[in-house]
């Protein structure tokens, strides 16, 4: 992979030399991110403008670990992020990937992922705010701390809230030991934005900052498939064309919450089948215990609520 110049009278024993030349394929190969990013693309429908960061961010660590091997500037790059977008867009799960490119390419200790909300960072009287937020820090350092809704640790209505305390001593670690942990704030777009114009801190600390789109229905659709083809079912036709009129009735719905409700409409439709098969009786082979039926969808009172019955 390297090549190293020693032509020059007086070059450096090759214990101490600074290679000439670095193969960019083979230093990818050798930190083990494909996979990783081969993961993305395979378990996370669309979301191709955040796969696109994602990569983005990888070539650009890879290259900066190449600058360093060359004895090139190269300053340690700020590697907090902010995530944003609704429910359900795989904001946690690329999260998680993320600690992994980061780990593979030597920028943390550990490559582990911790994910708190305010609950595990703010305390409820004098003296329990600080405790709490460096023991959530001891445990994410060498890795990623992944803060969701993090716009709750700020509330300026209420002059008594304890969670300035633990935003100052966020922004300390984030600043001091950037080099041994990777912070992430991840929360709806609108509030993210008032949370860092209220506190700029945060805004000058984040290096990163990607945006997670909606998922269309087609791509809910095709979730529900793919959740189904995990857990071993399958939908038969009349449960697909059903699937589609629950998608539609659901998005329409304030708590909807894109790949999270669709993953508890198919554990619900799941149950129903149960029911059905247990009280029908009877033999039962491996295609009637895999299979979902417009039944189990149609039950459902998202639809019941849609059609007015």
């Amino acid at each position: 992979m390297t090549t190293l110049d020693t032509t020059m009278p007086g070059a450096a024993t090759p214990e101490t030399a600074v290679p000439a030349k670095l193969d960019l394929a083979a230093m990818y190969r050798e930190s083990e991110i494909g996979p990783l990013l081969a993961e993305l693309d395979r378990d996370l429908i669309g979301l191709q403008p955040v796969k696109n960061r994602i990569r983005e961010i990888a070539a650009y660590l890879l290259v900066t670990k190449a600058r360093r091997e060359l004895g090139l500037e190269a300053s340690t790059p700020t590697l907090h992020m902010a995530f944003t977008g609704n429910p359900g867009t795989g904001k946690t799960t690329v999260a998680l990937r993320m600690a992994g490119i980061l780990h593979r390419l030597g920028y943390v200790r550990k490559g582990h992922l911790v994910s708190v909300t305010r609950d595990d960072l703010v305390g409820q009287y004098i003296g329990h705010t600080a405790p709490k937020t460096k023991e959530v820090l001891k445990r994410a350092m060498g890795g990623v701390l992944f803060i969701d809704e993090a716009y709750y640790l700020y509330r300026p209505e209420n002059e008594k809230d304890y969670g300035q305390e633990a935003i100052e001593i966020l922004l300390q670690v984030m600043e001091n030991q950037r080099d041994d942990l990777v912070v992430i704030l991840a929360g709806y777009a609108d509030r993210m934005q008032t949370f860092f114009s209220a506190n700029p801190g945060f805004r000058s600390r984040i290096a990163h900052h990607i945006d997670f789109p909606d998922y269309s229905d087609d791509e809910l659709f095709h979730i529900a498939e793919l959740i189904a083809e995990k857990e071993g079912y399958r939908f038969d036709e009349g449960a697909k064309a059903a699937m589609r009129d629950y998608i539609i009735a659901r998005r329409s719905q304030s708590d909807f919450a894109n790949a999270r409700s669709i993953r508890n409409a198919f554990d619900r439709a799941r149950l129903r089948q149960a029911i059905r098969l247990f009280d029908a009786g009877g033999t039962v082979d491996a295609d009637a215990l895999s299979t979902i039926t417009a039944e189990e969808i149609r039950s459902s009172r998202v639809l019941s609520v849609a059609t007015g019955k």
